[in-house]
């Protein structure tokens, strides 16, 4: 199935339904009155978070939904039928915003998450509402209020604990497949990696995380410069990032610092909160240097690209450093959520 994260939908929630200005005639009674009823209300449309799918590439097909109009009143003081509400269902992580304005309308992060997004009209009022002591034989009524129309659009974040980051050929998909069951493509030529990969890394019993691999970034990837910058926006959920650098293949006129360096600038550029996320270096295909030089190798990187923060050396085609590192990030992942708890308990309000 294709990867879509954006789409452009039109919502039309239903109109209500008229009043009625009907009139009570029986056989039997002499002073009948007015027995209008009033019309339903327009159906709604909500969206709903569903983590069974995973694009949003049905909303390239269907792009209008129109909720069900309310019935109109009749006479014998009936009212008319409630048009049915719609529910469109939507990938987890879904942030909703109207189109014009910008507006965010619902961020549908979790499971079973809905959000109202066009209220239908209310049913118009029968003339059984206008009778007074003055006025016995009514003919007012009102007509029913107009659905709600929006113009939405629709962008899909995925939800990750831990996001890749990295120039093409970073060794991103190789090293998700290592830690997890996802295969994503991997190949000998740069841009293997077309849309964003979910993989979950277990570590142990009862302790996994969700690790989210997107298409390699190139310098300029913030002003729309290669495929990276269409995925960004699938990092700013993640708690940790991942920078991985080839640190062992030789492309002719590549210099590994200068592409780390580019990376963050893009990080930088495209959003600040993106760019103040934790982040940790990792050093990758460290197979290719020959053993004696490694060390060497990595602390003169570490050194001329003035890193201070946590490194990694791996080898994600041969598996060397990748559990290390996998056990290491559920450790911080586990820290972090003590640490919100805590934060949690100490800012809720005391009881007396």
């Amino acid at each position: 199935m294709k990867f879509v994260d954006e789409a452009t939908i039109q919502v039309l929630a239903g109109k209500g339904g008229d009043g009625s200005a009907s009139m009570r005639r029986e056989k039997y009674v002499p002073k009948g009155g007015p027995d209008g009823g009033d019309g339903g209300r327009g159906g709604s449309i909500y969206a709903q978070a569903d983590r069974n799918i995973n694009t949003l590439v049905e909303f390239r097909y269907t792009r209008i939904f129109r909720a069900q109009n309310g019935d109109n009143g009749r006479g014998s003081d009936c009212n008319g039928r409630g048009g049915e509400d719609m529910m469109i269902r939507v990938p987890v992580g879904t942030v909703i915003r109207e189109a014009h304005s910008g507006e965010l309308l619902a961020d549908l992060d979790r499971d079973g998450a809905r959000a109202q997004l066009a209220r239908g009209g209310k049913g118009g009022l029968g003339n059984l509402h206008f009778k007074s002591s003055t006025n016995r034989a009514p003919r007012q009524f009102t007509r029913g209020e107009p659905g709600e129309e929006r113009e939405l659009n629709l962008e899909l974040k995925v939800l990750a604990d831990v996001g890749l980051l990295g120039l093409p050929n970073a060794g991103k998909s190789t090293f998700i497949r290592a830690v997890s069951a996802a295969r994503p493509k991997v190949a000998d030529y740069p841009f293997t990696t077309l849309h964003p990969n979910l993989g979950v890394v277990r570590v142990d019993s009862g302790r996994s995380f969700v690790m989210a691999d997107i298409p390699g970034l190139i310098e300029g990837a913030a002003e729309g410069a290669g495929l990276g910058h269409q995925f960004l926006r699938h990092l700013q959920r993640t708690r940790l990032l991942l920078h991985l650098v080839d640190i062992g293949s030789h492309w002719e006129g590549s210099d590994p610092v200068q592409g780390a360096r580019a990376i963050v600038e893009e990080l930088r550029k495209y959003d600040t909160t993106l760019y103040e996320k934790p982040r940790w270096l990792v050093l990758n295909k460290i197979d290719l240097l020959p053993e004696d030089e490694r060390t060497g190798r990595i602390e003169d990187f570490v050194r001329a690209y003035g890193w201070e923060g946590p490194v990694y050396a791996i080898s994600a085609l041969k598996g060397t450093g990748c559990q290390a590192l996998s056990y290491a990030v559920m450790d911080y992942l586990q820290a972090q959520g003590c640490r919100q708890e805590e934060s949690a308990e100490a800012s809720a309000p005391k009881a007396d």
